[in-house]
């Protein structure tokens, strides 16, 4: 099997460079590389959900797969006076985030290596955004879900964007099965993004 991006160390050479990307207004800059998802621009399920998801703006917001940073960093701009947690397995794309919140100027965040939530259980969040990684296979989706309603705070909601061919009813079922209020906010090009409230 090919090595994906969902890996803690991936051995695919480098390729660095810069894109530019405009995510809810504002214009960011992102160093990405080979072996992070979606390497080559911000893909349209990570830019609808980043679009559609609502945070206040004292939010503590976790991001779950944070590659190289779009949707963490966006949201540390809405959430400006709250703090983002981003994790991801992939030493890579921490590396990466890492340097695109400085690049970008964004103070309020924290970046962690993370299997899934594992380094950020003990915490408590406001809103969990993800685009999870379809590739590692339904089960590990389905642990973020069940990861993530642990470290809600009761009332806070996670959000997700999953494409309707890659298992979208499939995770709703799911989700319905764990949270409290679970509905579509939105349904483009095949994504749907979900909110599910604890």
């Amino acid at each position: 099997m090919s090595e994906h991006y969902y890996t803690p160390r991936p051995s695919v050479e480098h390729d660095l460079h810069t894109i530019e990307e405009t995510l809810r207004g504002r214009s960011f800059v992102f160093w990405t590389d080979a072996g992070v998802f979606s390497k080559k621009g911000v893909d349209y399920g990570s830019k609808l959900l980043v679009q559609t998801m609502e945070l206040a703006k004292q939010a503590r917001v976790l991001d779950v797969g944070c590659g190289y940073g779009p949707i963490g960093l966006a949201a540390a701009v809405a959430a400006e006076q709250g703090s983002v947690t981003m994790v991801d397995i992939n030493e890579r794309a921490i590396e990466l985030a890492k340097r695109n919140a400085e690049r970008n100027r964004i103070a309020n965040v924290r970046i962690l290596q993370s299997d899934l939530l594992a380094e950020v259980m003990d915490q408590t969040f406001d809103a969990v955004l993800t685009n999870p990684p379809i590739r590692a296979g339904k089960e590990t989706v389905h642990r973020v879900f069940e990861q993530a309603h642990q470290v809600l705070a009761p009332g806070g909601a996670l959000w997700v964007v999953i494409q309707k061919k890659q298992g979208a009813p499939s995770a709703y079922a799911k989700l319905e099965s764990l949270y409290s209020q679970v509905e579509e906010v939105e349904r483009d090009k095949g994504y749907w993004i979900i909110k599910a409230v604890k």
